[in-house]
């Protein structure tokens, strides 16, 4: 298998296979002084490129090198051969002493048999002017470094949970529950779209499934099951909202991860949460160091102090009703402070979770026992009867990143809350079989992982953290 530029960079030029070394990329710049000529070529595997440094008086035209050479763009895909040398260059301390170059695509400069230019020059292009071209914009040092942490921070949600004992489960595309009860969900049918827009009422027994369905927002209540089997289970898979809401906060298609938990309550909850937070961060910080400084620099300054910080602080413990008590103590004392007015009862705006970690505590915050009315109807009761065992997992910069709570496992409970709802329980008979056959205490939280990957690089929209991104009147 031929070496990536990231193997060639570390290398050391007085080993043995130093020589005869073939680069394969794609050209970043071109140079020409004299009879050098300067390519910079980047395979996507670092941030860094590699020159490769062409010698024209040693090949006098024998090989067509010139030529090639001379056409040469941007964006053209090459084949190098040469030997690694140290590099008198400033910020490099290797390059390729080039022999022979291949271009194995056409990426031409100008226009050329009705083919526009490419695109992406060696300046900086707005993220609104990449958003318009996906399959190239993987190509820029912004989205690279993006695509690049978001690999490495799928691959450390599979180890934490793996060596916590969780198993992997894959929960359905395609359900007929809406587990968060928003009822923004994406319909899936295989009725004919002309004969329902007269008005009627669809007939669903004569749908692919004989009832509504719809792609999932959630794999949670799926993932409560097989923790009533399994002990411990993680989701990590796609998730669909049909929000109408065009933010730079909102997408239609996204990723989620669902840990699910048997014979937990809400503090060993709350302490997972902690703990996964904390390891993804100490993995980027250790191991992304090259990307998380350009971020550093050109997109979000401070940015590795502050996931130092989180990685490093511990947790502030606050209820949601201590919470508002503190925002309608800041808003008293400046009337200014909010644009949407704190009270108990109301969900906790973006605002307000801000205030809470950068002004109050200084840190990362988990607010608890939220009113009943504001959250799903499976969390599970205080003793109140006002608030239940839910949890909020508040970040500087960011506001909320995790969300979950205590399930409610007492069967006349969760039946008597569906119904105080108006939910059709017989869409859940087998959700309720889990209380009625070995029920046990369990919990489990939400996290949304372009929001996670939206955290650790500083990027202000969350399209630009996902390949390809799926939001209100978009998609390419």
């Amino acid at each position: 298998m031929f070496p990536l530029i990231k193997e060639i960079l570390a290398s050391n030029p007085s080993q043995a296979d130093s020589s005869g070394l073939c680069v394969r990329g794609w050209v970043r710049t071109k140079r020409d002084m004299k009879n050098l000529v300067f390519v910079e070529v980047n395979d996507g595997s670092c941030f860094r490129s590699i020159q490769c440094t062409f010698d024209l008086s040693k090949d006098e035209g024998k090989t067509g090198m010139a030529e090639t050479l001379a056409a040469l763009g941007t964006g053209a895909s090459v084949e190098i051969t040469g030997d690694l040398v140290p590099s008198p260059a400033q910020g490099q301390t290797v390059e390729i002493a080039a022999s022979s170059i291949t271009l194995t695509g056409d990426a031409p400069g100008e226009e050329k048999n009705g083919i526009p230019p490419y695109p992406l020059q060696k300046k900086r292009h707005s993220l609104e002017f990449l958003r318009e071209m996906p399959q190239l914009r993987a190509r820029t040092n912004t989205l690279g470094a993006v695509m690049r942490l978001r690999s490495r921070l799928s691959w450390a949600v599979h180890q934490f949970f793996q060596d916590r004992g969780y198993q992997y489960l894959h929960t359905p595309i395609i359900t007929g529950s809406d587990a968060e009860g928003a009822g923004a969900m994406f319909r899936v049918t295989t009725l004919d779209l002309a004969a329902l827009a007269g008005g009627k009422k669809p007939d669903y027994t004569s749908d692919f499934f004989g009832r509504e369905s719809f792609l999932t927002v959630s794999g949670q209540l799926e993932a409560e099951a097989y923790a009533a089997a399994l002990s411990r289970v993680y989701t990590f898979g796609p998730t669909f909202r049909a929000e109408n809401s065009n933010t730079a906060r909102h997408l239609a298609e996204f990723w989620m991860i669902e840990p699910e938990t048997a014979f937990f309550r809400l503090p060993e909850n709350m302490a997972l949460a902690e703990d996964f937070l904390r390891f993804c961060l100490t993995t980027i910080l250790n191991e992304c160091a090259e990307d998380l400084a350009f971020f550093d620099e050109r997109i979000e300054r401070g940015l590795i102090a502050g996931l130092r910080s989180v990685a490093e602080t511990p947790f502030v413990h606050l209820s949601y009703t201590d919470a508002v008590k503190e925002l309608e103590k800041a808003a008293a004392s400046k009337t200014d402070l909010f644009e949407f007015k704190p009270c108990w009862g109301a969900d906790l705006q973006s605002e307000h979770e801000k205030f809470l970690t950068e002004e109050l505590v200084h840190g990362p915050v988990i607010v608890t026992d939220y009113p009943k009315e504001i959250k799903a109807f499976y969390m599970k009761m205080n003793s109140d009867g006002k608030t239940v065992r839910a949890m909020d997992v508040l970040v500087p910069r960011l506001g909320e990143i995790i969300g979950g709570s205590e399930r409610e496992e007492n069967l006349n409970a969760l039946e008597a809350r569906m119904e105080s709802l108006g939910m059709e329980s017989g869409h859940y008979s087998w959700y309720l079989d889990l209380r009625r056959y070995g029920t046990v205490p369990h919990a489990g939280f939400g996290l949304g992982f372009e929001r996670l990957v939206q955290y650790v690089t500083g990027m202000a929209n969350i399209r630009d953290v996902i390949p390809y991104p799926r939001a209100a009147g978009q998609l390419p």
